[in-house]
């Protein structure tokens, strides 16, 4: 193994630890807020430090594509906002898994909007990341619990705005599809927070729900929630800089062992065996999926 290659697989392990802590100081502040509010501070936190850096260096781009950006946007807030809920309601190693599920996703809306060839290794990860799924909602041919339906909805929210960067990249700068995500996903739930002053159900308190002044203990969580998310971000960046995509992406999953600890650590059982092989085929999954070309 080069020495690249070693730099990227250390930087993977680390941010995938700091997603998990992300996961887990979300699920800290789930307890005093509602998920919507904590999607707000998770992305005005990053909507700064990005704006930050366009004053320091204007965006270099061609854009022209506002509608698809703007997609974008909708389609990571939307995975995030049942993904914070998640974390609030079901075992933080469970929330994270289902977010994982993205790579089926993406696989999938790449060979029907952008025609990316999936191969053999591509449907076989597909299939299996399907059965996987399967075991961890536990799904018997009748109904599906709200946090099921809602985890399947962040990989397919996530899946979709991941293949849509695809084509973004092209058109605009990395740091602008971002804020894409960022500005939309601060401005909706404030939207939403206003609404839930007015309008409250229990059916719908994944969407809707009133603003809470956070306490002291709040505001420290706060702080660790974004400044752990946005390093977690760069560390990422860098790993798939120092080394190739299929390799990083492997390493990626360790986020899963990583927040089933720590989910323990707040509170979680450990996951029964079920859900254990439900996770273990969505990681084979995504490894099948992610080097299709193979």
């Amino acid at each position: 193994m080069d020495s690249q290659t070693s730099i990227g697989i250390k930087y993977m392990l680390f941010a995938s630890l700091l997603f998990a802590f992300m996961g887990a100081f979300a699920k800290e502040l789930s307890d005093s807020m509602s998920s919507i509010e904590v999607v707000f501070f998770r992305n005005v936190f990053g909507v700064f430090l990005i704006l930050i850096s366009v004053y320091r260096k204007p965006l270099d781009q061609v854009g022209g594509k506002p509608w698809l950006l703007f997609f974008r946007g909708m389609a990571g807030f939307t995975a995030l906002l049942f993904f914070f809920y998640n974390i609030s309601q079901i075992p933080l190693g469970e929330a994270m898994t289902f977010s994982k599920t993205s790579t089926i996703f993406t696989a999938i809306f790449a060979y029907i909007f952008v025609k990316e060839k999936l191969g053999f290794k591509g449907w076989l990860g597909i299939f299996v990341g399907f059965i996987g799924i399967i075991f961890i909602t536990k799904f018997d041919g009748s109904t599906l619990d709200k946090t099921d339906w809602l985890g399947i909805l962040t990989g397919v929210g996530a899946g979709l705005a991941y293949t849509s960067i695809r084509e973004l990249r092209k058109y605009y700068d990395s740091r602008a599809i971002v804020l894409s995500f960022m500005g939309i996903g601060t401005i909706g739930p404030v939207i939403l927070m206003i609404i839930g002053e007015f309008y409250q159900n229990p059916a719908f308190d994944y969407i809707f729900a009133p603003f809470v002044l956070p306490s002291s203990k709040d505001i420290i969580f706060i702080i660790l929630l974004g400044t752990v998310a946005t390093f977690a971000q760069i560390y990422m960046t860098k790993a798939y800089s120092c080394a190739k995509a299929g390799i990083i992406g492997t390493i990626s999953y360790s986020n899963i062992a990583f927040s089933i600890l720590l989910g323990m650590a707040l509170g979680d059982t450990f996951p029964d065996i079920w859900i254990v092989l439900g996770i273990t085929l969505i990681v084979i999954s995504g490894l099948l999926v992610s080097n299709k070309k193979d």
